[in-house]
């Protein structure tokens, strides 16, 4: 196949520099064009030929990868996705990366289920695939034309309504999605909200236990209260209940009570958690009483989700073009005309709050 992108594996470890040549050769778009042990060796390989996409360890000798990605950043600007551990060290610096420009986090291959081996291999790649379409340049990120695989619809998560969503309600509701460059979109949207803001929900796709530490810093710099959301959690004004990694989150009500059911499930539109389950069941549970954001990602994860919303009357808004890392999911949302408004994000935040006090 022509054009495949060229990825660099940078790693400390022989084994897994293996499982991620091994798992990113198996998808016929991405060709493995070298690997190195530490940062030196990687600069040696980037001047013989230019990457497209750098898997980057962030905890190697000689130098560490947040050191090795701000040179990279500053000399010579190549998408960079940071492959973590799963430890609570590993999952803050992973973070600390996308702060100093990695385009997305994913978790080190390990052996497991012939099952979670295939959805490690899916994510992994869809990962890096995704991560070529984002052009770190200083000035506007141009995203490349995307193409997204067959994938499974939120029919497998969701069971058939016996209701349709109640229209009398006090409270708004707000469902947001969001996947490549999304934590630094939804940073930037929460950190401008009142502490007063109507109850939000949100889907970013993102690797287990990395939500739990991100909830946890977004918590610490904005007005709302952020956390992790637990199945059975309430929700209310002031409060920001993230999906959890490997988790499907779906919006339930009982009575005047709205919550959240996080659950196990398929991966639908090749992820979990799906925006398209959140946003669907918004859809049925909610009704107009919702407003629906869909950010920056590629691939088009809510699409379908978010004109359900529109079509059951609730507001809906897609980020612009010129805002977005990687215009896919927007995209898509608009194209299917599931989009009732299409903002630059720094407007994103006055209009949710606007919408949520009529």
């Amino acid at each position: 196949m022509a054009n495949k992108i060229g990825v660099l594996i940078v790693d400390d470890s022989a084994a897994v520099r293996q499982a991620l040549q091994e798992v990113l050769s198996s998808d016929p778009e991405i060709e493995v064009i070298g690997t190195a042990s530490d940062p030196y060796i990687a600069v040696e390989r980037i001047k013989a030929r230019t990457p497209d996409v750098i898997t980057l360890d962030v905890e190697m000798p000689r130098m560490d990868g947040l050191t090795f990605l701000e040179k990279i950043m500053s000399q010579h600007p190549i998408p960079v996705v940071i492959c973590s551990t799963l430890s609570e060290k590993g999952s803050a610096t992973a973070l600390a990366a996308l702060e100093r420009g990695a385009v997305d986090i994913i978790t080190k291959p390990k052996l497991g289920s012939q099952e979670f081996f295939r959805e490690s291999c899916i994510h992994i790649c869809d990962v890096v695939k995704s991560a070529a379409h984002v052009r770190v340049k200083p000035g506007k990120l141009r995203p490349l034309p995307l193409r997204v695989s067959p994938k499974l619809s939120a029919d497998v998560i969701l069971e058939k309504p016996k209701l349709n969503a109640m229209i009398q309600t006090t409270e708004k509701i707000v469902s947001v999605g969001a996947s490549t460059g999304g934590t630094e979109a939804l940073r930037s949207f929460l950190e401008a909200l009142p502490a007063d803001a109507p109850g939000i929900l949100i889907v970013q796709h993102m690797p287990e236990h990395f939500t739990a530490r991100f909830a946890e810093r977004l918590d610490g710099l904005c007005k709302v209260t952020v956390k992790e959301a637990a199945d059975g959690d309430t929700v209310i004004r002031g409060r920001v209940l993230i999906a959890p990694g490997n988790k499907h989150m779906l919006l339930k009500r009982s009575g005047a009570r709205y919550y959240v059911e996080v659950k196990d499930g398929p991966l639908v539109s090749r992820h979990r958690p799906s925006v398209d389950i959140l946003f669907r069941s918004t859809a049925r549970y909610a009704g107009r009483n919702a407003i629906g954001v869909i950010m920056t990602g590629m691939g088009d994860d809510g699409a379908h989700g978010l004109l359900e919303m529109k079509e059951a009357g609730a507001s809906t808004i897609a980020q612009d073009e010129a805002s977005c890392v990687v215009f896919g999911m927007p995209a898509e949302a608009i194209k299917l005309g599931g989009a009732g408004q299409i903002l630059p994000l720094n407007r994103i935040s006055a209009e949710v709050v606007r919408l949520g006090r009529n």
